[in-house]
């Protein structure tokens, strides 16, 4: 069984009498440890799809199964707990809080999860370790570059050890050598068995991930996975011979 299953998956909004399909009927598969880009224009639909993998949303009709986990039948308190505890989530803007230091914004899943103050002190410091800013503990965001600041962003969604990490637009605010530090510190994460979906209009961005999945009015319009196109052109150039 794939990490996360989408049958048939429709998200369709009513607006003055107009049916506007933000998902129109995508079907996909996203296996554990993948590392994948959803591309598309802005009102493509492929922010619509973020929401609805990422347990943000839920579909007007269709399924979806994360974990093994059918979301339509979770309950509010369930789909809560799936987010933080299998999810972690890394936006454009960073979304951390001024007031609080670095390690007490990587802090936050944890309270939300009724880990102990000790522990979460613990794993916070693992996590910016891991994004090599265990120098800047008490620093507050203000204090920080933006390159920075996404880092402290990667460290709170790898906190409480999810399974697949969404990332929004995540270098959409860092110039082009940050957001290469970027990006390279998510292929380490898949490496490492982590799903991480980046979610892009840039086909630059996109091109760093193996398999990129193009929307386009609510549908997938195209499914690239580098591997396997890799393999078709080895395939075709043996059987076409000298």
């Amino acid at each position: 069984m794939a990490l996360l299953e989408l049958r048939n998956v429709s998200k369709i909004y009513h607006l003055g009498g107009e049916e506007i399909r933000a998902l129109d009927d995508v079907s996909l598969d996203i296996d554990g440890g993948e590392f994948v880009s959803i591309i598309g224009p802005s009102g493509s639909g492929k922010s619509t799809l973020m929401h609805i993998l990422g347990c943000l949303d839920t579909p007007t009709c269709g399924t979806v199964t994360l974990d093994g986990i059918e979301v339509q039948r979770a309950t509010a308190t369930q789909l809560a707990q799936v987010r933080n505890r299998k999810i972690g989530f890394v936006f454009q803007f960073f979304n951390l809080l001024p007031k609080l230091n670095v390690v007490q914004n990587v802090e936050l899943p944890m309270i939300y999860a009724g880990v102990s103050g000790r522990q979460r002190r613990e794993q916070a410091l693992h996590a910016l370790e891991l994004v090599e800013l265990g120098n800047r503990l008490k620093n507050r965001p203000s204090q920080l570059s933006g390159g920075q600041q996404q880092r402290v962003a990667i460290a709170r969604a790898l906190v409480n050890n999810p399974r697949i990490i969404f990332a929004d637009e995540p270098t959409g605010n860092l110039d082009t050598h940050t957001g290469e530090v970027i990006l390279a510190l998510f292929r380490k994460l898949s490496q490492e068995g982590r799903t991480v979906i980046l979610v892009t209009h840039n086909p630059e961005i996109a091109a760093v991930t193996p398999r990129r999945i193009e929307i386009r009015n609510g549908k997938i319009a195209e499914k690239v996975d580098a591997r396997l196109a890799g393999l078709d052109r080895v395939s075709a150039a043996a059987t076409a011979g000298p």
